[in-house]
Protein backbone atom coordinates (compact mmCIF):
# COMPACT_ATOMS: atom_id res chain seq x y z
CA UNK A 1 0.00 0.00 0.00
CA UNK A 2 2.82 1.75 0.88
CA UNK A 3 4.62 1.49 -2.49
CA UNK A 4 1.50 2.32 -3.98
CA UNK A 5 1.27 5.62 -2.61
CA UNK A 6 4.64 6.61 -3.37
CA UNK A 7 4.04 5.61 -6.88
CA UNK A 8 0.95 8.24 -7.49
CA UNK A 9 3.05 10.96 -5.49
CA UNK A 10 5.35 10.49 -8.32
CA UNK A 11 3.52 10.58 -11.10
CA UNK A 12 1.50 13.52 -9.73
CA UNK A 13 5.14 15.51 -9.44
CA UNK A 14 6.26 14.15 -13.01
CA UNK A 15 2.89 15.81 -14.40
CA UNK A 16 3.72 19.34 -12.47
CA UNK A 17 6.98 19.13 -13.65
CA UNK A 18 6.03 18.86 -17.13
CA UNK A 19 3.56 21.35 -17.27
CA UNK A 20 6.09 24.06 -15.64
CA UNK A 21 8.22 22.95 -18.57
CA UNK A 22 6.00 23.81 -21.29
CA UNK A 23 4.89 27.25 -19.71
CA UNK A 24 8.08 28.05 -18.88
CA UNK A 25 10.03 26.96 -22.18
CA UNK A 26 8.26 27.39 -24.79
CA UNK A 27 8.00 25.99 -28.03
CA UNK A 28 8.30 22.52 -27.01
CA UNK A 29 6.25 21.48 -28.70
CA UNK A 30 5.73 22.65 -32.19
CA UNK A 31 2.58 24.22 -33.32
CA UNK A 32 1.62 24.06 -36.91
CA UNK A 33 2.51 22.27 -39.66
CA UNK A 34 6.44 20.63 -40.11
CA UNK A 35 8.78 22.64 -42.33
CA UNK A 36 8.70 21.19 -45.97
CA UNK A 37 11.67 18.79 -46.38
CA UNK A 38 11.77 19.24 -50.10
CA UNK A 39 14.15 21.26 -51.42
CA UNK A 40 13.56 24.72 -53.14
CA UNK A 41 13.45 24.73 -56.72
CA UNK A 42 12.50 27.64 -59.52
CA UNK A 43 12.43 28.34 -62.89
CA UNK A 44 11.35 31.21 -65.28
CA UNK A 45 7.67 30.21 -66.40
CA UNK A 46 6.86 33.32 -68.38
CA UNK A 47 8.15 36.67 -69.70
CA UNK A 48 6.49 39.63 -70.36
CA UNK A 49 8.12 43.52 -71.89
CA UNK A 50 6.52 46.26 -71.78
CA UNK A 51 7.58 50.19 -71.50
CA UNK A 52 8.27 51.84 -68.49
CA UNK A 53 9.33 55.40 -69.77
CA UNK A 54 10.68 56.95 -72.75
CA UNK A 55 12.78 59.99 -73.44
CA UNK A 56 14.09 61.80 -77.03
CA UNK A 57 17.08 59.18 -77.19
CA UNK A 58 16.27 55.89 -74.99
CA UNK A 59 13.20 53.91 -73.88
CA UNK A 60 13.04 51.82 -70.34
CA UNK A 61 11.86 48.51 -71.09
CA UNK A 62 9.72 46.59 -68.07
CA UNK A 63 11.08 43.27 -68.15
CA UNK A 64 8.88 40.53 -65.89
CA UNK A 65 9.77 37.20 -65.46
CA UNK A 66 7.37 34.68 -63.65
CA UNK A 67 9.40 32.44 -61.57
CA UNK A 68 7.45 29.08 -60.97
CA UNK A 69 8.57 27.81 -57.43
CA UNK A 70 8.23 23.90 -56.10
CA UNK A 71 9.14 22.62 -53.12
CA UNK A 72 11.06 24.24 -49.86
CA UNK A 73 12.84 27.17 -49.15
CA UNK A 74 15.25 28.92 -51.78
CA UNK A 75 17.46 31.40 -50.94
CA UNK A 76 19.87 33.48 -53.25
CA UNK A 77 17.77 33.70 -56.00
CA UNK A 78 18.59 36.41 -58.82
CA UNK A 79 17.24 37.28 -62.22
CA UNK A 80 19.84 39.14 -64.73
CA UNK A 81 18.13 40.88 -67.95
CA UNK A 82 20.26 41.68 -70.93
CA UNK A 83 19.33 43.09 -74.43
CA UNK A 84 21.47 42.45 -77.40
CA UNK A 85 21.37 44.44 -80.37
CA UNK A 86 19.87 42.64 -83.18
CA UNK A 87 21.80 44.44 -85.76
CA UNK A 88 24.99 44.25 -84.57
CA UNK A 89 25.53 41.65 -81.99
CA UNK A 90 26.27 43.99 -78.94
CA UNK A 91 25.00 44.07 -75.75
CA UNK A 92 23.24 47.05 -74.87
CA UNK A 93 22.47 46.79 -71.38
CA UNK A 94 22.36 44.69 -68.68
CA UNK A 95 21.01 44.44 -65.26
CA UNK A 96 20.66 42.00 -62.33
CA UNK A 97 18.65 42.20 -59.85
CA UNK A 98 18.08 39.74 -56.10
CA UNK A 99 15.20 37.77 -55.29
CA UNK A 100 13.81 37.53 -51.45
CA UNK A 101 13.61 34.02 -49.49
CA UNK A 102 11.32 31.76 -51.80
CA UNK A 103 9.45 29.02 -50.59
CA UNK A 104 6.43 26.87 -50.95
CA UNK A 105 4.43 26.03 -54.47
CA UNK A 106 3.65 29.28 -55.86
CA UNK A 107 4.69 32.16 -58.43
CA UNK A 108 6.68 34.98 -58.26
CA UNK A 109 6.90 37.82 -60.42
CA UNK A 110 9.94 39.87 -60.73
CA UNK A 111 10.68 42.55 -62.58
CA UNK A 112 13.56 44.35 -63.78
CA UNK A 113 14.10 47.47 -66.07
CA UNK A 114 16.91 48.29 -68.53
CA UNK A 115 16.97 51.19 -70.80
CA UNK A 116 17.96 50.84 -74.28
CA UNK A 117 18.50 53.51 -77.38
CA UNK A 118 15.33 54.10 -79.11
CA UNK A 119 16.18 52.72 -82.26
CA UNK A 120 16.47 49.45 -84.03
CA UNK A 121 14.79 45.65 -82.25
CA UNK A 122 16.45 44.06 -79.21
CA UNK A 123 16.96 40.30 -77.88
CA UNK A 124 16.13 40.40 -74.49
CA UNK A 125 17.51 37.72 -72.37
CA UNK A 126 16.32 36.46 -68.78
CA UNK A 127 18.89 34.10 -66.41
CA UNK A 128 17.50 32.57 -63.13
CA UNK A 129 20.23 32.37 -60.88
CA UNK A 130 20.19 30.03 -57.84
CA UNK A 131 23.26 29.57 -55.44
CA UNK A 132 24.77 31.62 -58.43
CA UNK A 133 24.01 28.21 -60.90
CA UNK A 134 22.34 29.20 -63.95
CA UNK A 135 18.56 27.20 -63.55
CA UNK A 136 16.57 28.95 -66.48
CA UNK A 137 16.93 31.36 -69.53
CA UNK A 138 14.24 32.57 -71.63
CA UNK A 139 15.09 34.69 -74.63
CA UNK A 140 12.43 37.06 -76.73
CA UNK A 141 12.91 40.04 -79.43
CA UNK A 142 10.99 43.27 -79.62
CA UNK A 143 11.21 45.02 -82.79
CA UNK A 144 10.60 48.83 -83.65
CA UNK A 145 11.21 50.38 -80.61
CA UNK A 146 12.39 53.29 -82.62
CA UNK A 147 8.08 53.90 -82.63
CA UNK A 148 7.56 53.40 -78.83
CA UNK A 149 5.48 56.63 -77.39
CA UNK A 150 5.08 58.00 -74.27
CA UNK A 151 1.20 58.59 -73.58
CA UNK A 152 -0.79 58.73 -76.79
CA UNK A 153 0.22 57.10 -80.03
CA UNK A 154 0.19 59.01 -82.77
CA UNK A 155 0.46 57.42 -86.34
CA UNK A 156 -0.51 57.81 -89.68
CA UNK A 157 -4.14 56.84 -90.57
CA UNK A 158 -4.35 52.86 -92.11
CA UNK A 159 -7.43 53.25 -94.27
CA UNK A 160 -9.55 50.33 -94.19
CA UNK A 161 -10.45 50.68 -98.01
CA UNK A 162 -6.82 50.53 -99.06
CA UNK A 163 -6.89 55.11 -99.36
CA UNK A 164 -3.35 56.23 -99.20
CA UNK A 165 -2.94 58.22 -95.66
CA UNK A 166 -1.14 60.83 -97.80
CA UNK A 167 -3.74 62.96 -100.57
CA UNK A 168 -3.22 65.80 -102.89
CA UNK A 169 -5.09 68.33 -105.08
CA UNK A 170 -4.02 70.53 -107.11
CA UNK A 171 -4.11 73.85 -105.85
CA UNK A 172 -3.07 76.21 -108.91
CA UNK A 173 -1.65 74.51 -112.10
CA UNK A 174 0.51 77.21 -114.12
CA UNK A 175 2.14 76.60 -117.71
CA UNK A 176 5.33 75.93 -115.71
CA UNK A 177 4.72 75.67 -112.03
CA UNK A 178 1.96 73.60 -110.11
CA UNK A 179 0.66 73.93 -106.60
CA UNK A 180 0.32 71.07 -104.87
CA UNK A 181 -2.29 71.24 -101.90
CA UNK A 182 -1.21 67.71 -99.67
CA UNK A 183 -3.59 66.69 -96.56
CA UNK A 184 -1.81 63.97 -94.33
CA UNK A 185 -4.14 61.73 -92.07
CA UNK A 186 -2.98 61.21 -88.24
CA UNK A 187 -4.67 59.59 -85.63
CA UNK A 188 -4.00 58.73 -81.81
CA UNK A 189 -4.62 55.60 -81.27
CA UNK A 190 -3.65 55.31 -77.08
CA UNK A 191 -5.31 56.26 -74.47
CA UNK A 192 -3.78 59.47 -73.58
CA UNK A 193 -3.33 63.05 -75.63
CA UNK A 194 -0.35 62.57 -77.74
CA UNK A 195 1.49 66.42 -77.45
CA UNK A 196 2.71 67.92 -79.82
CA UNK A 197 4.07 66.63 -82.92
CA UNK A 198 5.38 67.72 -86.52
CA UNK A 199 4.94 66.61 -90.20
CA UNK A 200 7.87 67.06 -92.52
CA UNK A 201 6.52 66.96 -96.42
CA UNK A 202 9.30 65.86 -98.32
CA UNK A 203 8.32 65.80 -102.23
CA UNK A 204 10.82 64.02 -104.93
CA UNK A 205 10.76 63.37 -108.78
CA UNK A 206 10.25 60.07 -108.60
CA UNK A 207 12.51 59.44 -111.94
CA UNK A 208 15.54 61.31 -109.68
CA UNK A 209 14.93 61.73 -106.14
CA UNK A 210 15.10 65.16 -106.35
CA UNK A 211 13.84 66.72 -103.84
CA UNK A 212 11.13 69.62 -105.43
CA UNK A 213 9.99 71.03 -102.41
CA UNK A 214 9.90 70.52 -98.35
CA UNK A 215 7.77 71.97 -95.76
CA UNK A 216 6.98 71.48 -92.04
CA UNK A 217 3.23 70.72 -90.24
CA UNK A 218 2.95 71.45 -86.66
CA UNK A 219 0.16 69.28 -84.98
CA UNK A 220 -0.69 70.97 -81.36
CA UNK A 221 -2.06 67.93 -80.28
CA UNK A 222 -4.08 64.91 -80.91
CA UNK A 223 -6.86 63.62 -77.90
CA UNK A 224 -7.33 59.66 -77.62
CA UNK A 225 -8.91 58.35 -80.83
CA UNK A 226 -8.80 61.39 -82.39
CA UNK A 227 -8.38 61.54 -86.28
CA UNK A 228 -7.07 64.99 -88.01
CA UNK A 229 -5.82 66.26 -91.49
CA UNK A 230 -3.11 69.03 -91.50
CA UNK A 231 -2.34 70.02 -95.06
CA UNK A 232 -0.01 72.39 -96.41
CA UNK A 233 0.73 74.14 -99.77
CA UNK A 234 3.75 73.39 -102.14
CA UNK A 235 5.10 74.40 -105.70
CA UNK A 236 6.58 72.26 -107.99
CA UNK A 237 7.60 72.04 -111.86
CA UNK A 238 5.09 71.06 -113.90
CA UNK A 239 4.87 67.88 -116.09
CA UNK A 240 6.75 65.62 -113.87
CA UNK A 241 5.53 62.51 -111.22
CA UNK A 242 6.45 62.57 -107.80
CA UNK A 243 6.56 60.89 -104.56
CA UNK A 244 4.92 62.22 -101.98
CA UNK A 245 6.96 61.56 -98.29
CA UNK A 246 5.38 62.68 -94.86
CA UNK A 247 8.02 61.88 -91.64
CA UNK A 248 5.97 61.88 -88.52
CA UNK A 249 8.30 63.50 -85.52
CA UNK A 250 7.45 63.46 -82.02
CA UNK A 251 10.22 65.36 -79.17
CA UNK A 252 12.84 65.18 -82.42
CA UNK A 253 12.08 61.10 -82.75
CA UNK A 254 10.60 59.77 -86.02
CA UNK A 255 7.66 57.63 -85.33
CA UNK A 256 6.46 56.74 -88.81
CA UNK A 257 6.30 57.72 -92.20
CA UNK A 258 3.74 57.49 -95.11
CA UNK A 259 4.34 57.77 -99.21
CA UNK A 260 1.73 58.91 -101.64
CA UNK A 261 2.36 59.38 -105.23
CA UNK A 262 1.72 62.62 -107.57
CA UNK A 263 1.12 61.94 -111.20
CA UNK A 264 1.30 65.19 -112.84
CA UNK A 265 2.79 63.71 -116.49
CA UNK A 266 -0.18 62.40 -118.13
CA UNK A 267 1.85 59.98 -120.27
CA UNK A 268 3.63 58.06 -117.64
CA UNK A 269 2.27 56.92 -114.00
CA UNK A 270 3.83 55.89 -110.79
CA UNK A 271 2.57 54.20 -107.91
CA UNK A 272 4.32 54.49 -104.01
CA UNK A 273 5.68 51.30 -104.49
CA UNK A 274 6.50 50.62 -107.60
CA UNK A 275 10.32 51.99 -109.94
CA UNK A 276 9.43 53.10 -113.56
CA UNK A 277 11.84 53.97 -116.12
CA UNK A 278 13.25 57.37 -116.96
CA UNK A 279 10.91 60.04 -118.87
CA UNK A 280 13.54 62.37 -119.77
CA UNK A 281 14.19 64.67 -116.45
CA UNK A 282 15.17 68.07 -117.41
CA UNK A 283 16.90 68.76 -113.83
CA UNK A 284 17.46 72.74 -114.71
CA UNK A 285 13.61 72.80 -113.70
CA UNK A 286 14.88 72.12 -110.47
CA UNK A 287 17.31 74.36 -109.78
CA UNK A 288 17.04 77.44 -107.08
CA UNK A 289 18.78 80.84 -107.35
CA UNK A 290 19.58 82.51 -104.13
CA UNK A 291 16.70 80.28 -102.43
CA UNK A 292 13.94 81.25 -104.55
CA UNK A 293 12.71 79.01 -107.83
CA UNK A 294 14.82 79.69 -111.17
CA UNK A 295 12.60 81.20 -113.99
CA UNK A 296 11.42 78.22 -116.20
CA UNK A 297 10.96 78.77 -119.96
CA UNK A 298 7.63 79.47 -121.64
CA UNK A 299 6.03 77.23 -123.53
CA UNK A 300 6.79 79.35 -126.65
CA UNK A 301 10.77 79.15 -125.79
CA UNK A 302 11.18 82.25 -124.03
CA UNK A 303 11.71 82.97 -120.63
CA UNK A 304 9.44 84.18 -117.99
CA UNK A 305 8.86 87.52 -116.89
CA UNK A 306 10.45 88.93 -114.16
CA UNK A 307 13.94 90.04 -115.13
CA UNK A 308 14.99 86.28 -116.80
CA UNK A 309 17.81 85.83 -119.68
CA UNK A 310 15.75 85.38 -122.97
CA UNK A 311 15.93 82.31 -124.85
CA UNK A 312 16.60 81.81 -128.59
CA UNK A 313 13.67 83.25 -130.75
CA UNK A 314 13.06 81.96 -134.23
CA UNK A 315 14.63 84.87 -135.85
CA UNK A 316 17.82 83.87 -134.27
CA UNK A 317 17.36 80.69 -135.64
CA UNK A 318 16.70 81.93 -138.89
CA UNK A 319 20.45 83.85 -138.48
CA UNK A 320 21.90 80.57 -137.16
CA UNK A 321 20.73 78.50 -140.04
CA UNK A 322 21.81 80.91 -142.95
CA UNK A 323 24.88 81.75 -141.24
CA UNK A 324 25.55 77.67 -141.54
CA UNK A 325 24.96 77.29 -144.99
CA UNK A 326 26.98 80.04 -146.46
CA UNK A 327 30.19 78.53 -144.10
CA UNK A 328 28.97 74.98 -145.62
CA UNK A 329 28.91 76.90 -149.63
CA UNK A 330 32.53 78.56 -148.92
CA UNK A 331 33.93 75.19 -147.54
CA UNK A 332 32.70 73.41 -150.96
CA UNK A 333 34.36 75.97 -153.04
Amino acid sequence: MRRERVLAVGIALLLVASTATMVAVPGVFADGEPEDARPGYADVQEVTIATNGVSGGTVTLGVTSYLQHRGGTSENVSVLVRAVDLDSGLVEATREVGVDEISGDREVPVEVNVSVSREGGYRIETVLYSDDQRVGTVSKTVRGVGTVQAGGRAAFHDFAAGLPSVQYAVADAGPNRTALDVSTYLTNSGAEPTGPVTIELIVRQAESNIVAARTTISVSELAPGETVAPNATVTVPAGYNYYLDAVLRRGGVVVDAARSAANLDPQERIEANTTVRDVGLRVEDFERTGGRDQQQPTADGGATSGGGIPGFGPVLAVVALAIGAAIASRTRS
